[in-house]
Formats: structure tokens, sequence, C-alpha cells
């Protein structure tokens, strides 16, 4: 009986073993670290504001990522400052700002639709700070964050890790730290998941 169902526990590996082989370094993903992996498992998403493709990403894919993240492995989030120019810094130090408040998951949705629904341009903090008045948080709450270590420190950690990453566009998807997952051979986003869940297995 065991050996039964060993066999069979095999059998049904073995797609996924096979499926695990077919993605490939310099293919389905590159490593962009050559130290060590994180110390916990972690998937990190690296998106814009200004970016449609991230909104569409973060409508359909991210909800599908945090519904079916392997145990222990994070998933973060990281907004890029190459994009929108000087508003692309202020858009990072809005994300960290919603991240300190816990307000991210209604900031981020209001930043989208504003920015790719209502066609709204933002010139500066202020134009930011209206959008957390309006999502709940008070003035006082905003600027008080704004200014704060932790959201500079935030800041930072996203820009550095934007840098390592070796990113020539978003959404992208980083791996322990080491391995950016690559779209070019890509067939769909539930394949760019399948690797993604996979490299979380590597160290």
């Amino acid at each position: 009986m065991k050996k039964a169902l060993l066999v069979a526990l095999a059998l049904l590996m073995a797609p996924m073993a096979a499926l695990a082989a077919d993605y490939k370094e310099g293919v389905h993903y590159t490593v962009v670290n050559k130290g060590p992996a994180t110390a916990k498992p972690e998937i990190a998403e690296f998106f814009s504001f200004y970016c449609p493709h991230c909104y569409s990403f973060a409508k359909v894919q991210v909800p599908q990522i945090k519904a079916n993240l392997p145990e222990g492995v994070v998933f973060k989030q990281n907004h890029v400052e190459f994009i929108g120019r000087e508003m692309g810094t202020e858009m990072s130090r809005a994300f960290a700002i919603a991240h300190q408040l816990k307000v991210e998951d209604k900031i981020e949705q209001a930043l989208f639709a504003a920015i790719h629904d209502k066609k709204q341009r933002f010139v500066n903090r202020d134009d930011i700070r209206q959008v957390f008045i309006a999502n709940g948080v008070s003035g006082k709450e905003f600027d008080a964050a704004a200014n704060s270590f932790m959201v500079s420190a935030q800041m930072a950690q996203m820009k550095r890790a934007t840098e390592n990453a070796q990113l020539s566009g978003v959404p992208a998807l980083v791996v322990n730290g080491k391995y950016r997952v690559e779209t070019g051979a890509i067939k769909s986003y539930d394949e760019l998941l399948d690797i993604a869940f996979y490299l979380t297995t590597l160290k």
C-alpha cells in the first residue's frame, strides 16, 4: 500500500518537475544578484502608478499572487521612480506613506484610478495629499508621515531594490532578491506566476 502511494505521488509530481525543468535561466528568468538569496522566500513586484499595464496587473494578477502564495512566501511591492519624471519620486513617497499608514490598498486603487480613469494630472505633492484626504486620511497624518524617517527609509529601500533588479520596464517580478522573471518567452500571466512560484524554491 505504501509503495503504491509513493508511486502515485511520483506520478503526480512528474508533470510539475518537467514543467520546472523547462524554466531556464536566461530565457524565463535572469539572475540579477550573485550573492545569497533573501532570508525568507519572497516575490517582489515593481510597478509605477503611471504605468497602464501596472494598473491592469494590480487589478487581476496581484490578487492572484496574494491568494496563491506558497506557505512561508512573502509578497512585497516596490514603486519605481523612473516613470513620471519628478512626480515619479513623489508617487514613491505616496506609496510609502500609504504603507506606513496602512491604507495602501485604498490609496493604490485611488491613485491608479485618478491617473488612468479620471485622467488627473498631478503636478506636486499637494495634489497627492488631496487624494489621501478624499480617502479618509487627515492632512495632518499625511504631512507627518511624508516627512518621517520611516517613509524616507522605505523610499531609499525601494530605490535600491529597483537598481538591483536592473529593470527595463514594469510591471516586473523579482523573486528571492535574485531572480527577475522575464516576460519575453512567457505566453500568459498564468505562466508568469507559475515561474515566480517556482523560483521561490531556489536559493
